[in-house]
């Protein structure tokens, strides 16, 4: 009950992020799905077609969408645009899919295949990209185009596997530079240097996400997808706090003193495992109560009183990789970033979390 009367206060009294389109307010509106999915409350609902009405028209035009910058962040708020075409079968919620779907087509890409994550991060992908963008085109591909690009959908996460992941740590960097160019790039292997938090969250959602709108029918590329999911579950979970049961900031760097646990990414690893429950890939008897423990810590550790009020503390404002010598991927440069109470990256994941929760019950 305190967790639904903190979700309801918070998003009566929303303010759009940023005046554009934007993935912020793709998380909280995703949140705002699962929570309409477990409670059928119209409540979130409402939220969803209020905000989304506010951008695209009758022609399915998204006001305010910067497309020109080739951002795959642009494309996350996009996936709520399938619900709502699901739920009123209106051309327009269609038309909008079309209209996000033709930036990734013309998006460009890695040598190896893979989006750029934006137009001014040349030649790199992140794990924040894959995220934004591959639950978006795997729904687009089952549900309109017969599934004829799943194999690169696999693919893009095939190269993530192969030039992100550490072997010995059992983690993915934040980033990788095909050109191994960029002062945060190894010049050797083209990663970043230190393991962030929320960028594993995005990839753990990334996965699970993406499974949940593909048809398991196509074997391979499902089981595919399963087998780096599980990986990465094992991973991670290495590394939660013994006794607080959440996770670092910098992952694998609690001895790090001004280290902290972290909000959005800790919500995002709960969601994804009760998901991978739910869906059935992960053994509920071994991986639920894990979930359900990160899950109840945020609530307890995180979902605090101020001023009268909830809020939810120990968000990372922002983080990122250049574009030039700034936001050196170090474990200093994460550790400096702001930490914010009620940021979207953290309140979406957040109700989503919560959401799968109730639905496992």
């Amino acid at each position: 009950m305190i967790v639904t009367q903190y979700l309801k206060t918070y998003l009566s009294n929303y303010q759009n992020y940023k005046e554009y389109w934007n993935y912020e307010d793709g998380c909280v509106l995703m949140g705002c799905k699962e929570m309409y999915d477990t409670t059928g409350d119209l409540f979130y609902k409402e939220f969803i077609q209020t905000y989304v009405d506010s951008f695209v028209n009758l022609e399915g035009t998204i006001s305010r969408y910067k497309r020109e910058s080739y951002s795959l962040d642009s494309i996350n708020a996009g996936k709520i645009l399938f619900f709502l075409y699901k739920q009123t079968k209106e051309d327009k919620y269609y038309k909008a899919i079309e209209y996000s779907m033709d930036q990734l087509r013309k998006q460009p890409r890695t040598n190896c295949g893979n989006f750029w994550h934006k137009k001014i991060y040349p030649n790199q992908i992140w794990l924040d990209g894959l995220y934004m963008a591959l639950p978006f085109y795997m729904a687009y591909e089952t549900v309109f185009n017969k599934k004829e690009n799943y194999n690169d959908i696999i693919n893009q996460f095939m190269n993530v596997r192969k030039y992100i992941f550490d072997d010995k740590k059992q983690l993915y960097y934040h980033g990788y530079d095909e050109t191994k160019t960029m002062p945060w790039a190894d010049p050797i292997t083209g990663v970043s240097k230190s393991f962030w938090l929320r960028a594993m969250g995005w990839y753990l959602m990334a996965l699970i996400d993406t499974m949940d709108v593909m048809s398991i029918e196509i074997f391979e590329a499902y089981k595919t997808l399963e087998g780096l999911f599980k990986e990465a579950v094992k991973g991670i979970l290495q590394y939660q706090d013994k006794n607080n049961k959440m996770f670092y900031q910098v992952i694998d760097r609690s001895d790090v003193k001004e280290n902290y646990t972290e909000t959005s990414g800790t919500s995002m690893i709960a969601y994804a495992i009760f998901k991978g429950c739910r869906l059935g890939v992960l053994s509920e008897e071994r991986y639920k109560k894990r979930a359900e423990e990160i899950l109840a810590s945020v609530i307890e550790q995180k979902l605090v009183e101020k001023d009268g009020t909830k809020v939810l503390t120990d968000i990372c404002h922002a983080a990122g990789l250049g574009p030039s010598t700034e936001r050196d991927g170090s474990i200093l440069y994460y550790l400096s970033e702001e930490v914010a109470v009620d940021d979207p990256k953290g309140v979406g994941p957040f109700m989503m979390a919560y959401a799968q929760s109730l639905m496992t019950k």
